[in-house]
């Protein structure tokens, strides 16, 4: 499992996952990332997304239309800088990780989960069973 201690993260992942910070648009590693795979908590490892469910939004962040569980998200009220949103937390690490806006795509339920490449960290579907993924093989599409 990947995973990095507090003390590890760099300047913009403490600022995103543990004070609520967000990145710049167009300019975080997983905002045009298509390969196959999971996105995973950056701090616990835990399973958050997968590409199949990952789209272009043209938001700037990557964007997915539904979490892998939604045991290991946590949705909260966020009042901050003059708007009402709705704020995405894991629930292992309770890192800060996105908003979630009801604009998705229609076709996959309308969500649209906006969340900072800094708080999460890719894993290609080749090395999910080599780094102890291999549960979460089951939801992509053979």
């Amino acid at each position: 499992m990947i995973k990095k201690s507090i003390d590890d993260l760099n300047e913009m992942e403490y600022i995103v996952t543990q004070q609520n910070g967000t990145e710049p648009p167009f300019q975080n590693e997983y905002w045009d990332h298509f390969e196959k795979g999971i996105y995973v908590d950056k701090v616990s490892g835990k399973p958050l997304f997968t590409s199949e469910e990952k789209f272009d939004s043209n938001c700037g962040w990557p964007s997915f239309s539904k979490a892998i569980s939604d045991d290991e998200i946590i949705e909260l009220v966020d009042k901050s800088h003059g708007m009402v949103r709705t704020e995405v937390r894991s629930d292992s690490a309770n890192s800060h990780l996105g908003h979630v806006f009801n604009d998705g795509p229609k076709e996959t339920g309308g969500l649209r989960y906006c969340i900072n490449s800094a708080a999460v960290q890719f894993i290609p579907y080749d090395k999910l069973e080599e780094l102890g993924y291999s549960h979460v093989i089951g939801h992509f599409k053979s």
